[in-house]
């Protein structure tokens, strides 16, 4: 059987990966097709393309940024491995979350693609398409390589096909600005093979040229924060050789590369904040449009998406008892972190915030809180009530009376289906189920009104990876950063808040404008808030070398353990924060380890420093 496709061989590459996960090529092998075969159709070799597209990641619940290794969430099964990792219980023996081979392979299917796909007849697959194609596998490189540096640092940059029988052991790390210049340079090829809108809805999960440009300026921003840039714990991270894996001195101009390269993307004029007017609206709601952002396909906030994804387990996974698993908890840190709806801090004398006793009266928009539940969550702004789910509040993936019901106990019936998180309620610590609430909270964001969680149907959404609203967040830090009296902060941050339906920062807090400190305090608490359990707050936190904060490592919920004793819904002792977990933090954490399978199965790569 004559084959075709090239093989590349790093130690750190698994030699049957590539297309095993294709289901044309899982049968027996009498069945399998040749690699010419996979050449000489279109189907078969889109279907190799679609197959490396299978390597990303979704960072949703299953993934410990999205979900237990920042303040903002845990999961409720201490076994996992995020519970196992906040806890310090890793190594590179047990390195949880290895994505390092997935990755790779990713990288390898894409080499392999490139170099095939001209092979397909013309007859089958214009020029133009074949062009197409490749720049969309160089997207997917650059995206590989630009996870495994979030996850890692610098990598081993492998620039095409190797042959098998190259030396495995001579394929060191390269610097991060090596690595860093190599995914800015496949970013651009790819942009110029790639629209900057799609003109079909069938095309739609595919990069553009805002996905490439996006990319790029994720990564200016890492480059520029205090993690890699001139930070001295990477003083000594070298290569075996001596070489240089990290930059050793601060360079602020990077600042500013950040603040253009976002700024191309705004530029395009491609992008737009989503609002519930875009889904049909005739008056602009702010609830609406926090909510459905997630649940309204392909809108004009989406930049880089998935297709397809899991939703059904996430779901699950965040809903209450006893339809959901509640198993992906919020923390009372996330929830201090809203604002009020007159968009000020809780800790402001001004909010109007109260921490004690219970609500005598109704909000004043329908998303509000209602009363007789606690005053914590009462007058908060939209995107508290779209993203938590607290005790009292009616549960939302449940369309109708009879499926609200299901979540009440017998006497707390009435058709709303508030959500029990007390000690003897349905979703409470005391019921029955692998998992049960181990803060008071559960994630609401993601989640439709018409979902039916109780029968397990939930409706299709794509999976967003990159939206606008993150691009404008990265585009004000870096611009804060060097430039801090620049308009364009107080413009862009305003158009998030007015979306949330807050007043401007200008208005709320005018002593911020123009001020770096200060107004670098808000733009991160922005960026907690717009983009909770989205995987930012792990990544922000890390980049600006926060992660290890006390402060970040003390999580709070509810009193949740101690018994009610028949009170429900009027049991005040909920309410009293509660140290929840006391986390294990050391710096060498801002790095994941490179497992020792890795490392023995290619001897030139050096390990994170601390590991």
């Amino acid at each position: 059987m004559k084959k075709n496709i090239l093989i590349m061989a790093v130690g750190i590459w698994f030699l049957s990966a590539g297309l095993s996960s294709c289901n044309y090529l899982n049968k027996k092998p009498d069945n399998l097709l040749t690699s010419d075969l996979i050449w000489s159709t279109r189907a078969n070799a889109e279907s190799y393309l679609y197959n490396i597209y299978g390597y990303i990641i979704q960072t949703d619940g299953g993934d410990y940024s999205a979900m237990g290794a920042s303040d903002e969430s845990s999961v409720s099964i201490p076994s996992t491995d995020v519970r196992q990792m906040v806890v310090g219980n890793w190594s590179p023996v047990n390195a949880y979350f290895d994505h390092w081979g997935n990755y790779y392979n990713g990288i390898r299917s894409s080499f392999i693609f490139e170099a095939n796909i001209d092979k397909v007849p013309a007859t089958q697959l214009s020029v133009s398409l074949k062009n197409q194609y490749k720049a969309e596998a160089r997207f997917l490189r650059g995206w590989f390589y630009w996870q495994l540096m979030k996850q890692f640092g610098p990598v081993v940059k492998v620039t095409d096909a190797l042959s098998l029988n190259d030396d495995f052991n001579k394929y060191p790390r390269s610097s991060f600005d090596d690595c860093k210049d190599y995914i800015n340079q496949l970013m651009d090829q790819a942009a110029s093979g790639l629209p900057t809108q799609w003109a079909s809805s069938s095309n739609y999960g595919r990069p553009t040229k805002g996905a490439c440009l996006a990319v790029k300026a994720q990564l200016a921003l890492l480059a520029a924060s205090p993690l890699w840039n001139g930070n001295p714990a990477f003083a000594s991270f070298k290569n075996q050789d001596g070489t240089q894996l990290a930059p050793t001195a601060y360079d602020a101009g990077k600042w500013k590369i950040a603040a253009d390269a976002a700024k191309a993307v705004i530029d395009l004029g491609s992008y737009k904040l989503f609002t519930n007017i875009d889904n049909g609206g005739t008056q602009f709601d702010p609830y609406l449009s926090v909510r459905d952002l997630f649940l309204t396909n392909w809108n004009s906030e989406i930049i880089f998406s998935r297709n397809y994804w899991k939703y059904w387990g996430y779901v699950k996974c965040v809903s209450p008892g006893a339809g959901g698993y509640s198993m992906y908890n919020a923390t009372q840190n996330i929830v201090d972190a809203f604002y009020m709806n007159n968009g000020r801090t809780i800790d402001d004398p001004l909010s109007g915030y109260t921490a004690t006793n219970f609500a005598q009266s109704n909000g004043a928009k329908y998303w509000e809180h209602s009363k007789g539940q606690w005053n914590m969550y009462a007058n908060r702004e939209p995107r508290f009530y779209a993203y938590i789910q607290y005790n009292g509040r009616p549960v939302l993936p449940a369309p109708t009376v009879d499926d609200k019901n299901y979540y009440s106990s017998a006497g707390n019936v009435d058709g709303t289906g508030r959500v029990e998180f007390y000690y003897n309620g349905k979703a409470g610590a005391k019921a029955s189920g692998a998992s049960n609430n181990i803060t008071g909270y559960d994630v609401l964001k993601n989640v439709s009104p018409a979902d039916n969680i109780r029968q397990d149907a939930v409706n299709y959404r794509p999976f967003i990876l990159i939206r606008y609203a993150e691009i404008l967040l990265d585009y004000v830090e870096a611009l804060n950063e060097y430039d801090p009296s620049n308009s364009n902060i107080v413009l862009y941050l305003d158009q998030i808040r007015t979306r949330a339906g807050l007043p401007g920062i200008e208005i709320t807090y005018p002593n911020a404008v123009g001020n770096k400190d200060l107004m670098r305090k808000y733009i991160l608490k922005e960026r907690q808030v717009e983009l909770c359990f989205e995987s930012d707050r792990y990544f922000t936190l890390v980049r600006r070398l926060l992660l290890g904060n006390v402060e970040n490592q003390t999580i709070y919920g509810l009193n949740v353990n101690t018994d009610d004793q028949g009170q429900g819904f009027g049991f005040t002792g909920l309410y009293n924060k509660t140290l929840f977990q006391k986390r294990v933090w050391n710096n060498k954490m801002y790095l994941f380890p490179i497992s020792q399978y890795q490392l023995d199965r290619d001897r030139a790569l050096v390990q994170n420093p601390g590991w």
